[in-house]
């Protein structure tokens, strides 16, 4: 097993996965680290690994690595993180830089042998365990296996906050979460984000019943590390709930629905059927070839109407978690290649 010091870390490397440990003592380490202590990143979470001699401090090596699409909850919450705050992220000392390239290589070699996703819960390993809380002076957010709560019972929650009391959402429900820090001036604060409330915040942050701010410091990064643990587990459970073609469906969100949208969008990129009235298909090119479910029906190669269609129902798809960025890259090229 290979091990690697560095300023703010320490990372083990077997092959298979690495073990990342951060350094807590010392007044000058990364808060948002220090509450991390630990974590194990498989590699075939890693798309990229980027080492730069002379890239950290006082000439030393910088090792940077970037995760695959929906694998790095801390990158997707909103703010960019100051760079010493970057969990995938190590500096060291020039004199350490061969053995640092060593492991670069390594690691970078490992990965690229890696061409399938890991496991859909492997994100949920880089976060907290569940259940996950944190307290600030407007109340507390709650993230366990029955979803997620935000409570005012704070000195800091205002009126109408205190009024509501709470406020619950099922998993499959949250579209995403946005974090900000505390600039000194302004609270910070964690907003969770529902399909039917994204476009309904108040604008104020002490009246928004789908916010809980927070002060800088201690809070801060609790809210940080709350927004990554949802975005995480809400990740995670719309890539175990996505059927995919060829495979047997797997448990996916409450909603029981939601996989006939999916799977109708993926049957249909074979384009269009007989289903449809004449009316619909007047004026275009057919081409009678067999479908995908072997009974000879007509597809429709130029209906510029149906691929606008299917573009708009997989970039539902796609807003719902049920696609990732590169599946609905991928399919969207794909349907205007037709036009």
């Amino acid at each position: 097993m290979d091990e690697l010091r560095g300023d703010q870390a320490v990372w083990r490397f077997d092959g298979e996965s690495i073990a990342i440990r951060y350094e807590t003592k010392g007044l000058l380490r990364d808060p948002l680290l220090k509450r991390l202590q630990q974590l194990e990143l498989p590699v075939g979470a890693i798309a990229e690994v980027d080492f730069r001699p002379g890239g950290g401090k006082g000439k030393g090596w910088l090792l940077q690595l970037r995760l695959r699409d929906r694998m790095d909850p801390y990158a997707a919450v909103g703010a960019m993180l100051k760079e010493k705050s970057q969990p995938f992220r190590l500096t060291g000392h020039a004199r350490t830089e061969l053995v640092a390239e060593y492991l670069a290589d390594q690691i970078r070699f490992a990965a690229e042998q890696h061409s399938e996703p890991p496991a859909p819960d492997a994100v949920t390993h880089l976060v907290p365990r569940l259940p996950f809380h944190i307290q600030t002076s407007e109340g507390t957010a709650t993230i366990d296996g029955s979803g997620v709560r935000l409570v005012w019972s704070g000195g800091e929650a205002g009126g109408r906050k205190r009024k509501a009391q709470r406020r619950e959402y099922d998993l499959a429900a949250i579209t995403g979460v946005e974090w900000a820090p505390s600039d000194g001036w302004e609270w910070g604060y964690l907003r969770v984000i529902t399909a039917d409330r994204a476009k309904q915040g108040s604008g104020k942050l002490k009246q928004d019943l789908d916010v809980l701010v927070a002060d800088e410091g201690a809070e801060g990064v609790g809210a940080l590390l709350m927004a990554a643990t949802i975005t995480a587990h809400t990740w995670a459970a719309g890539a175990a709930g996505r059927a995919r073609p060829g495979s047997e469906v797997a448990a996916g969100p409450a909603d029981p629905r939601w996989w006939l949208d999916a799977a109708r969008a993926v049957r249909q990129l074979g384009g269009p059927t007989d289903d449809r009235s004449p009316a619909a298909t007047a004026g275009t090119d057919t081409e009678g070839t067999a479908g995908p479910d072997g009974t000879g029906r007509t597809a429709v190669g130029t209906d510029t109407g149906w691929i606008f269609e299917q573009i708009e129902r997989l970039g539902e798809l796609h807003a719902k978690g049920l696609l990732t960025d590169e599946e609905f890259s991928a399919k969207k090229a794909e349907l205007l290649g037709r036009i």
